[in-house]
């Protein structure tokens, strides 16, 4: 999987084969011990502030109760006029405390060239706005939610600087309905990574 145009592929292998465990076990007795080697930010991943402050806080930091449970609410931005979200998608939605996950339908291109390029992504003014409304968490269908072609990028800045965190490369967002639910996106706690591959989802309220 190519996540990031230009970055590497993950390698997944057997650290120990089953063939080779037959030396190791008792006779018919095998097992697997499989190693990974990636990029942290792999499929779908979560920010910590440390992936853009030195000295921030890293994915390790993150209680539980910052990523995990968190009630959701859906943005749609499907039909939309160019490429920038701005801070008006999200005025007189109340997203205190609540996961925001933005869906753009980008990820009808997941895993094509064609997700590459031209991608949705999130204003510097809709940033200033949801940190503002206390936004517990930000996530997004796209490639990345600032614009690839501005080096400042002003949302990552401004949310992780708030503690904000970003959930990137999410899928299947149209399933989803536009509140009552439940949202989850909790990394393993390794220490000083400031992004991490998660396995995002959520679970809808009776």
């Amino acid at each position: 999987m190519v996540t990031y145009p230009g970055f590497p592929v993950p390698v997944i292998s057997d650290w120990l084969s089953r063939d080779a465990s037959q030396a190791r076990y008792a006779s018919g007795t095998t097992f697997q011990i499989g190693k990974v080697e990636m990029l942290a930010n792999t499929g779908t991943y979560i920010d910590a502030p440390f992936h853009r402050y030195n000295g921030g806080k890293d994915i390790s930091d993150y209680p539980l109760e910052a990523i995990a449970n968190l009630r959701g609410v859906v943005v749609r931005a499907t039909e939309r006029a160019g490429r920038a979200l701005d801070a008006g998608l999200f005025r007189g939605r109340d997203v205190q405390g609540k996961a925001v996950l933005v869906h753009t339908g980008w990820d009808v291109h997941w895993r094509t060239e064609r997700y590459g390029t031209g991608h949705p992504f999130l204003t510097r003014a809709a940033a200033e706005h949801l940190v503002a409304a206390g936004a517990a968490l930000v996530g997004i269908d796209s490639l990345n939610i600032d614009d690839a072609t501005d080096g400042a990028r002003p949302v990552h800045s401004m949310l992780l600087a708030a503690g904000i965190p970003i959930v990137e490369h999410l899928c299947g967002l149209g399933e989803l309905p536009d509140d009552g639910f439940r949202f989850y996106a909790v990394p393993p706690r390794v220490k000083g990574m400031g992004s991490f591959p998660v396995r995002a989802f959520a679970a809808l309220e009776e």
